[in-house]
């Protein structure tokens, strides 16, 4: 018998519902988990991991850093205490070669890994979190469908 898989679709049309999620998401995401973020270009990725693992951070009272997009060195890594938080950026591999060099899933069970454009993965981990950025309304507001997290 098939296990459901929840499903579950947030407003996230300004920068506070995007804060106020990331502390609800950070209280949820456990190490071992792997969360694949699609959406287009520009539709709130990089913020709402910006705002997770900085809520992380606050915390275990940490000094909040910067968290930028890894677009060009493909892959962040934040220390917080006993976890590690991996946020990769996978926009500019071409070949499944360039992503086997990467072993996004190896040692996976003291961190937490955030995986933007995921779509060249072909073979989906367990521990699977997918969370699904969109627009509407003529991109007036933005969305974001979460399955495989309970919140």
């Amino acid at each position: 018998m098939p296990t459901a898989i929840s499903s579950v679709k947030i407003d996230l049309s300004s920068l506070k519902k995007t804060e106020k999620l990331a502390v609800k998401i950070s209280e949820k995401l456990k190490p071992g988990n792997i969360v694949f973020l699609y959406g287009e270009m520009g539709v709130g990725k990089t913020t709402l991991i910006k705002h997770i693992i900085q809520e992380f951070q606050k915390k275990n009272k940490l000094k909040q850093t910067e968290v930028t997009s890894p677009t060009f060195n493909l892959l962040n890594e934040y220390q917080i205490k006993k976890i590690k938080i991996n946020h990769y950026d996978l926009f500019r591999l071409k070949s499944n070669e360039e992503l086997k060099n990467l072993d996004l899933f190896m040692d996976t069970q003291n961190s937490i890994t955030l995986i933007e454009w995921p779509q060249i993965i072909k073979e989906k981990p367990k521990n699977l979190i997918e969370f699904i950025l969109e627009y509407k309304d003529n991109h007036e507001k933005r969305f974001l469908n979460i399955k495989g997290l309970d919140l």
